[in-house]
């Protein structure tokens, strides 16, 4: 047991990850059900054991180095090769993992290759220099110092800062929890490192890969959270699906209206008007705001929504309502279940996708850029579903006649710009249409 206490920080860590280790395995089943909506990565099962291997090997070391008397030196030093190699391939799984579950994994070979040729050269040179490592006798422990070392820690911070760049450089594209979780790791990283370098025998590298891994469990690996987010948009579906149902519709209006709106927000975000509003948290809010858009019409009466024929002038008037009672049911009721900023934007998709670029639209009558973002993008997407679908007032309308009434439409019912981005892709458009009416 004397020989333990050199490395009692690391067996804290090591308890740390293995606790954390049998609860994502227990996890497994259900994360792979819903992995797949939240782009989850499945680099974070190599990570997570080539954590565990470092935190080991640095527990190892911090036993053999203070023991030089008794273990001969070619046993510490092959302790401190693995060691080093497995913090270097730590901190490159640490970096694919973020590119991966933000702005997505390269395609390109040489790209991959660009990313992967620090590390190679560093564990290169950890071994060319390890036979020169110092073992040094400080004031309450053993400690190694020399090139091997310099060169991990150089490979360490070569590789926060290519993280640093590559998401800066996508950053509008990576949700805010995305964003938050990173920044802690990198904090961690650098504190614990710049003490590791200022206090070379405090021997604590081993907390930041153990403080970054639970950080990343806890924000992005655990299903408890992956499967409240799941089940809310299940919730938000299915009443939405419920609400539809009263208009004698089977629920493909809400899919195929959510779905148009979100592929014109991402067309639109090419734009560069847009590209500093449409980021990753506007159309993650989006996905779920949009199948809220007629979740009024659970207060109108059943009599004028399946009516087979044209409205009369008060029912139609009583049909207008719908935009300003689905308002209240979210400000009321199911804004409060989530985020504020999915809140105001469901609120906003909801009460204004009914009103019209020239300010002649309902409840309000706003104008232009008046209108929220997300309820003129709504308004194509729901005018377009509309036209297209059948309805059991009338039949479908062909797609070049659907076509030519957003057409129509731009500048007078539909922000140019949103009806510009809803022509960008015309062929996925068709796809949405064409894969719903197979169903």
């Amino acid at each position: 047991m004397i020989i333990l206490q050199w490395s009692k920080t690391q067996i804290l860590c090591l308890m740390i990850l293995i606790y954390i280790g049998i609860n994502y395995i227990r996890e497994g089943n259900r994360l792979n059900k819903i992995s797949a909506s939240f782009n989850c990565s499945p680099i974070f099962d190599a990570f997570y054991i080539i954590t565990e291997v470092a935190v080991l090997f640095d527990g190892i070391t911090a036993c053999t180095i203070n023991y030089l008397d008794r273990i001969p030196r070619i046993v510490n030093l092959l302790a401190h090769l693995c060691m080093f190699v497995s913090y270097e391939i730590y901190v490159v799984l640490l970096f694919w993992y973020w590119v991966s579950v933000t702005v997505g994994m390269p395609k390109g070979k040489w790209v991959k290759a660009a990313y992967i040729l620090p590390n190679m050269i560093s564990v290169l040179l950890t071994i060319y220099f390890l036979p020169n490592l110092d073992f040094i006798q400080g004031k309450y422990t053993n400690y190694s110092m020399g090139s091997a070392v310099y060169v991990c820690f150089g490979s360490i911070i070569i590789y926060c800062v290519l993280t640093i760049v590559v998401i800066i450089s996508k950053y509008r594209y990576i949700s805010k929890k995305k964003r938050q979780s990173l920044a802690i790791s990198l904090v961690f990283i650098a504190f614990i490192l710049a003490l590791q370098i200022m206090i070379p025998e405090s021997l604590i590298s081993c907390m930041a890969a153990t403080m970054v891994t639970i950080s990343i469990y806890l924000s992005m690996e655990n299903t408890d959270i992956y499967g409240l987010e799941h089940y809310q948009h299940e919730m938000v579906m299915g009443f939405a699906t419920l609400v539809e149902n009263k208009d004698d519709n089977t629920g493909g209006h809400i899919r195929r209206s959510s779905a148009y709106a979100v592929l014109v927000a991402k067309n639109l975000r090419k734009n560069k008007n847009y590209k500093n509003v449409i980021t990753k948290d506007f159309l993650d809010n989006l996905v779920q705001s949009a199948p809220m858009h007629d979740i009024g019409k659970i207060g109108i009466p059943d009599a004028i929504l399946q009516k087979p024929g044209k409205l009369t002038q008060d029912e139609f008037e009583k049909m207008k309502e719908h935009p300003s009672i689905g308002g209240k049911i979210i400000q009321d009721t199911f804004g409060h279940l989530f985020n504020g900023e999915y809140e105001n934007m469901a609120y906003q998709v909801a009460r204004y996708h009914h009103e019209k670029w020239n300010g002649k639209g309902y409840p309000e009558g706003l104008r232009g850029t008046e209108i929220p973002l997300c309820a003129r993008i709504m308004a194509v997407a729901d005018v377009f579903d509309a036209v297209s679908a059948k309805r059991c007032y009338r039949d479908a309308m062909p797609l070049d006649e659907c076509y030519s009434i957003i057409k129509n439409g731009r500048g007078v019912d539909f922000d140019p710009d949103v009806v510009d981005a809803f022509f960008a892709n015309t062929q996925k458009i068709e796809e949405i249409y064409s894969s719903s009416n197979k169903e």
